[in-house]
């Protein structure tokens, strides 16, 4: 089975780091360095990246916990993580909002309160903290977490599943999401006339592909007798998703689209995830299997270090991430958006998330030697 590989596939911390740094770069508003994500040359993100390898590496964790220790204390384990995201989350609402009323007050910006979609807290205060604790009020850029946790709940019913039969996951995980865009099915949020910015219902489908291809592994090379033809495809669709992509942004490729295809295409959902973006996603996804093979001698490079220790302390780097994003909109708009502040917070910002993943590798590191020789002396 090959979720329960011993080969640690070094890719999934790597790639995480990656999103993890992205969806940073991404939350400065005008950031010309946000130019270097994948947000601006297609119709996915770094999004669709977090949630398919959170997938990926949920069944890699907890199938072997399954298969050794039974179904109960995989799922046991499973809810803990759960309680761990949530803790986290509520910790960073409450971070994060004050953040941004210190900002408010500090600056005399009372329309910030508003753009980070916090007004509910101070019309309603009691009303918006319930609602929080139920995951349904948050400000902009605290929906991510919400979201995992809504699918890491479910997931020690699809575990079993999913390691039996990847395809019937695969199969159910489709229909259930075509029957949510079909039927606009959606999960209320607060205030009341909002819905979840990321539908679960819809998005558990990047979750679940991610969960059910760590079972197939190797199994997945029976495509590469379509490799050309899946090639072809791939990229001739990147290419077309930059194009459009970069259309939004300039008017002379804008005006070469033609109407047909506009009405065709639009709106490009985030909320219940596109076809546009899940197939734009599967498509670097695939050229992303032929470029970097799990053994590749450069993913060990010293340079790439940085990504995967914010890949393996994905939490805390996410919730770090998130509170400079805003730090960063802040620091930027003093200087007028000049290119210099939004370059200088960008790398700011990066080196902060991976200073804080070294020291979590380094107590992480004084933890399991810790235990070693308690295991040692116990003997």
């Amino acid at each position: 089975m090959a979720a329960a590989a011993s080969t640690r596939d070094i890719r999934l911390d790597l790639f995480r780091g990656l999103a993890l740094w992205f969806i940073f770069l991404d939350h400065i508003p005008t950031n010309i360095v946000s130019w270097l994500t994948v947000r601006n040359y297609g119709f996915s993100d770094a999004t669709e990246i977090f949630v398919y390898i959170s997938g990926y590496t949920a069944v890699i964790a907890y199938s072997r916990m399954m298969a050794r220790d039974g179904w109960t204390r995989a799922a046991a384990r499973i809810y803990r993580r759960v309680w761990q995201l949530y803790v986290a989350h509520i910790l960073l609402f409450v971070a994060f909002s004050a953040q941004i009323a210190f900002v408010s007050i500090a600056r005399d910006t009372p329309a910030l309160i508003e753009e980070m979609e916090l007004l509910g807290l101070g019309q309603n205060p009691y009303r918006a903290i319930l609602e929080a604790a139920l995951l349904k009020f948050r400000p902009v850029n605290l929906d991510v977490l919400p979201l995992y946790i809504v699918l890491l709940a479910a997931f020690p019913f699809v575990l079993p599943a999913v390691v039996r039969w990847p395809f019937a996951v695969i199969a159910v995980s489709l229909v259930l999401y075509a029957v949510t865009c079909r039927l606009n099915w959606s999960l209320p949020a607060y205030p009341d006339e909002k819905v979840w910015y990321f539908n679960p219902m819809a998005w558990q489908v990047v979750f679940h592909v991610g969960a059910a291809c760590a079972v197939l592994g190797p199994k997945i090379a029976w495509l590469d007798r379509f490799r050309w033809p899946l090639t072809v495809l791939s990229v001739a669709f990147i290419v077309f998703s930059a194009f459009i992509a970069l259309s939004w942004h300039y008017n002379p490729l804008e005006r070469l689209v033609p109407a047909w295809v506009s009405r065709q295409i639009y709106p490009i959902d985030k909320t219940n995830i596109d076809i546009l973006r899940f197939l734009h996603f599967l498509a670097i996804a695939w050229l992303v299997r032929l470029l970097v093979p799990i053994d590749a001698a450069f993913l060990k490079w010293p340079v790439w270090q940085p990504l995967r220790r914010c890949g393996e302390a994905s939490l805390l780097i996410f919730c770090i991430g998130t509170f400079l994003a805003l730090s960063g909109q802040v620091i930027v708009s003093q200087h007028e958006d000049s290119i210099l502040s939004q370059i200088v917070v960008s790398i700011a910002g990066i080196a902060i998330m991976s200073s804080a993943a070294y020291v979590a590798a380094w107590f992480k590191a004084g933890e399991t030697a810790g235990a070693s020789r308690v295991a040692r002396a116990a003997k």
